[in-house]
């Protein structure tokens, strides 16, 4: 878990630690409905959530949006790896290339084999190599290899709730 300055997960105790597991699942949730989730009066548990945004513990909400219905398209998971001898000047080419990079949706910088995972969508496989294409011309971005697989269908997301609770 990555902290902030103002805080760290060693200060979170089990009730912090149920809330955030229940926003975690559903960020809409009312805080009457919360409270009762954690065992709290509604009072107590509006000031432990406003606390952990405060902390950076809660960087904010947001919704699971269904990326093929709002704009069909390809998926991909796509590995990257950058030269052995780039540095660091080409890992900050690369990672200001992808955040500008409207098509990259996620980006994660990795260890082992390759040195990032990014997510993209694209409209279609052409336009995917398009933009890779692209990438590789740029001699400052010192990419060696790039491997692509597509998305077929979503198994579970991160915000979906399971069917078992985790035990408090």
């Amino acid at each position: 878990m990555s902290t902030t300055s103002n805080g760290s997960a060693a200060s979170l105790d089990r009730i912090d630690l149920a809330i955030l597991d229940v926003l975690r699942r559903d960020g809409r949730i009312s805080y009457q409905k919360l409270s009762e989730r954690v065992h709290l009066t509604p009072r107590p548990c509006l000031e432990r959530v406003r606390k952990l945004e405060q902390r950076g513990f809660i960087r904010g909400y947001s919704a699971v949006v269904d990326e093929q219905l709002v704009s069909p398209g390809l998926s991909l998971r796509v590995m990257v790896a950058l030269s052995n001898q780039s540095g660091r000047a080409a890992q900050r080419a690369f990672e200001t290339c992808v955040r500008e990079c409207a098509q990259v949706t996620e980006c994660h910088l990795v260890s082992g084999a390759f040195d990032y995972t990014l997510r993209m969508h694209c409209r279609d496989m052409n336009h995917y190599l398009q933009v890779t294409e692209h990438w590789l011309n740029d001699a400052g971005l010192h990419i060696d290899k790039l491997v692509s697989h597509p998305e077929l269908t979503s198994i579970k997301l991160s915000s979906e709730p399971t069917t078992r609770p985790i035990p408090l």
